[in-house]
């Protein structure tokens, strides 16, 4: 696919991570700013840098500034700025990682070469398995879905034609429409579905945190049709998770690895209100994290690795007092310590 000029890669800037500094504490009081280091600018090139060049299951920051998906989607614009915004947000978090943390920098669309986008994405997630790091994606749109199971299915196909892929995503809509016309933020599912329907593999998707009234029945026909398993988000309460941690048993024996996404409109309009199609009944921020946590530590459990997260619809032009933004930056500081057990059991609140 031909490279568009206002497609384009930017390499970290590390000007976004600022904060305070604890210089009077005796131990370790570190936040993400202090650690986090740049991916060296020439590392994506053919001649770059080896496998042998990072820390085994270091975290990979990547940033995937585009929402064309969500004009296309015929939804609020502004989410091609959230990696940023999620990185000022995350800077002064406290660091509790027991590996090293990287940025990658940024894939940004300005132009409707979404799909160009998306095939770099998929590219340079394909690169940071290979060289044995944990990428955690920042959005932009849930487009971002597209190029992100692209990137895994790369990395793991090439080596194992056999093995079974899930995806397991939060959020409020299903975005299982149909692509023919033009593919867009509602239809990444939907062109998974397709792909693995045409490359001889069988597709497991559990959606949780479904808006019934935000998806038509012929959503939900479809989703039947292929075998999908959703949870709607009334059903998301803290008295569910023991079901929905039974659920993630039976579902996790199905498969060898796992794709996590996390469209931020599963969360309550009240936490999460920078995101392209709020939600009034989403989840809390509680028990949706305490879901995310249960996912991991039954992946963990079930020896089915976490190969990637990504976290979409961060708005920072809609996000009142950065609240969607500071979700967001929790979420990724609590995925990456769980992903490199460096997690306490419990975290202080």
């Amino acid at each position: 696919m031909k490279r568009s000029e206002s497609m384009t890669y930017n390499p970290a800037d590390m000007a976004v991570w600022t904060g305070r500094v604890d210089s009077e504490e005796a131990g370790v009081s570190t936040r993400w700013h202090q650690e986090i280091s740049p991916l060296p600018a020439d590392v994506f090139k053919p001649d770059g840098f080896g496998a042998d060049a990072f820390e085994t299951d270091s975290i990979a920051i990547l940033g995937f500034a585009c929402d064309e998906g969500v004009r296309r989607n015929k939804g609020r614009q502004g989410a091609k700025e959230g990696p940023a915004a999620i990185r000022r947000a995350l800077s002064n978090a406290a660091w509790h990682l027991p590996v090293k943390a990287w940025d990658a920098g940024d894939i940004r669309c300005d132009d409707t070469s979404m799909e160009v986008a998306q095939s770099e994405l998929a590219d340079k997630i394909t690169f940071l398995l290979d060289n044995g790091l944990k990428p955690v994606v920042l959005g932009g749109g849930h487009e971002i879905a597209w190029g992100s199971y692209q990137g895994v299915a790369q990395h793991i196909y090439a080596e194992d034609k056999s093995a079974r892929i899930g995806i397991v995503n939060l959020d409020a809509h299903l975005d299982l429409r149909n692509p023919d016309i033009q593919p867009s933020s509602g239809t990444p599912f939907r062109q998974i579905a397709q792909w693995c329907h045409a490359n001889n593999k069988a597709f497991h998707y559990y959606c949780i945190g479904v808006n019934e009234t935000a998806n038509t029945q012929a959503l939900f026909e479809f989703a039947r049709e292929q075998g999908v398993k959703w949870r709607l988000d009334r059903d998301c309460k803290a008295t569910d998770l023991e079901a929905i941690r039974q659920d993630m048993k039976d579902y996790l024996a199905e498969l060898d690895y796992l794709y996590l996404t996390i469209c931020l409109d599963a969360f309550s309009v009240a936490v999460a209100p920078g995101v392209s199609a709020p939600s009034v009944l989403g989840l809390d921020a509680v028990t949706g994290c305490e879901i995310i946590r249960l996912i991991l530590k039954e992946a963990a459990a079930a020896h089915v690795p976490v190969l990637l997260t990504d976290i979409a619809e961060c708005n920072p032009l809609l996000d009142d007092d950065d609240r969607t933004a500071r979700l967001a930056a929790r979420l990724v500081a609590e995925i990456s310590q769980e992903l490199t057990h460096g997690l306490p059991q419990e975290l202080p609140g």
